[in-house]
């Protein structure tokens, strides 16, 4: 194949040499007929089914120098994957090219000064195994295959956010090359407005290859796991869930998750496939301490199983992998919440109970603490009060539950919706809901719209939850 036909941001087409643009590169490059075409371009979510015209693993910076220009000067369609997570799909494009960071992962802790530099391809996994052997961690999310690129350009929170703040709140510097090709260190005294724009503004301002953080001390052993409820005494454990986490210091999270059980070891086996209500639960701090504050929780109801104990935190990190493993059909739908009042419940109960698939689930992640602690507008991250988010989180196999599936997700939304908060965390849009983009910058919307005009007019980064300039 010596020429490739790409899709330009115009719309109209146009046909390249392939040497043109490979010639100069050291990364590997995948165009159509590479035997590892459809490997480059699976992503997490198998909804996402999408063919872009070359896909460039690039090696190093002057990789991605050399890309962005190439795509810019010929008015490509232009995508970054790092872990290729994105719900939505963003990381590829249709008939465009794609940086990918496949190769671009490493991990540098510094211990003395508890600071960590990360490439863009690195997942949760690479960034918690190096960072544990200190002893430290930068709160991240709670999939340990997602990216650290996606998660922290949106925001970012997990199971230390209440106790260390979200991921961009522990951002110190990143390297950043923009829409003309130049390399840029941003921080919080140069480069202010881009730094500001990229702590939570997605990829919209340029590609980050590299991230540097500030670490924390905690683990390498948590107090951690799951109490397991029946279903039928959702109502009653959730309005003590609500009391108990109102109370509970910063060192403790605790979210919920409501789906049909899975065949855990732990559990007896007539619950498997039965609706039931996980509380799953982390406290970052001494062990002895964990099992006290974590009391209150773990009394709540008649459990079915309490697997809540020490264990090392890269465990804990990834206890969810088994059930949210790449390939599925996957959708979602989420909202934040100030409470989960009475009519939130019978509404989750009537969709709990009309379940489309046995792998859909609705999850609430409890956020607050060390997050509050920042004004809305130091980042465009908006909704700094001590919230509730809601993920509907719609997963099946077949194509042909597709409609149902999502309609299942969307109708719950709706109902729900009066009572949100109105805002709603970028990572977690869907495709589709591309609209829904103001609504989670709310008022820091227009300055990130002034940064993105400064900054990238063209709008050669569209490939996102797009700002457009």
């Amino acid at each position: 194949m010596n020429t490739l036909g790409f899709q330009k941001m115009d719309g109209s087409a146009v046909e390249i040499k392939k040497s043109d643009i490979t010639n100069s590169l050291s990364g590997e490059i995948i165009a159509p007929d590479t035997d590892n075409y459809n490997e480059a371009r699976s992503l997490w979510n198998g909804m996402i089914n999408s063919y872009p015209s070359l896909i460039v693993r690039v090696k190093d910076e002057q990789d991605v120098i050399k890309s962005v220009n190439f795509a810019r000067n010929h008015g490509l369609l232009l995508a970054v994957k790092s872990g290729g997570h994105n719900i939505a799909g963003k990381a590829l494009v249709d008939g465009g090219l794609v940086i990918d960071f496949h190769f671009m992962k490493a991990v540098k802790v510094n211990g003395r000064q508890k600071t960590v530099k990360v490439g863009p391809g690195a997942t949760l996994a690479d960034v918690d195994k190096a960072t544990q052997e200190h002893g430290l961690v930068v709160p991240t999310g709670i999939n340990s295959t997602t990216g650290i690129a996606g998660l922290t350009l949106g925001g970012g929170f997990g199971w230390t956010t209440r106790k260390f703040g979200l991921t961009i709140d522990c951002l110190r510097s990143a390297k950043l090359i923009i829409a003309t090709g130049e390399l840029l260190e941003v921080n919080a005294n140069q480069h202010a407005d881009l730094f500001w724009a990229i702590c939570g503004g997605g990829g919209n301002f340029g590609i980050v290859t590299e991230f540097e953080f500030n670490l924390h001390q905690a683990g390498p052993e948590v107090f951690a796991g799951m109490v397991v409820h029946p279903f039928s005494d959702m109502k009653n454990v959730l309005q003590k869930y609500q009391v108990a986490i109102d109370n509970a210091p910063q060192e403790l999270s605790c979210w919920v998750v409501m789906r049909k059980a899975p065949p855990l070891p732990f559990l007896p086996e007539q619950w498997h496939g039965k609706e039931v209500l996980v509380l799953a639960m982390c406290y970052i701090g001494n062990t002895d301490e964990g099992h006290k504050v974590t009391q209150e929780l773990r009394q709540i109801g008649q459990p079915i199983a309490d697997v809540v104990g020490p264990m090392p935190f890269v465990d804990w990190q990834s206890a969810f992998d088994p059930l949210l493993t790449e390939g599925a059909r996957n959708y979602w739908k989420s909202l934040d919440l100030a409470q989960i009042n009475a009519k939130t419940a019978t509404e989750i109960e009537n969709a709990i109970h009309t379940l489309p698939s046995d792998e859909c689930e609705i999850f609430i992640a409890h956020v607050g603490g060390a997050m509050t602690k920042i004004a809305p507008h130091e980042t465009p991250w908006l909704n700094r009060d001590a919230h509730f988010t809601m993920n509907v989180h719609t997963r099946w196999q077949s194509p042909e539950d597709d409609e149902t599936c999502l309609n299942w997700a969307r109708k719950l939304h709706t109902k729900l919706t009066p009572q949100s908060m109105g805002s709603i965390y970028v990572n977690f849009i869907p495709q589709g809901d591309e609209n829904s983009v103001g609504e989670a910058y709310g008022s820091n919307y227009a300055r990130l719209k002034s940064i993105k005009q400064q900054f990238d007019p063209s709008n050669l980064f569209r490939i996102n939850q797009n700002i457009a300039p």
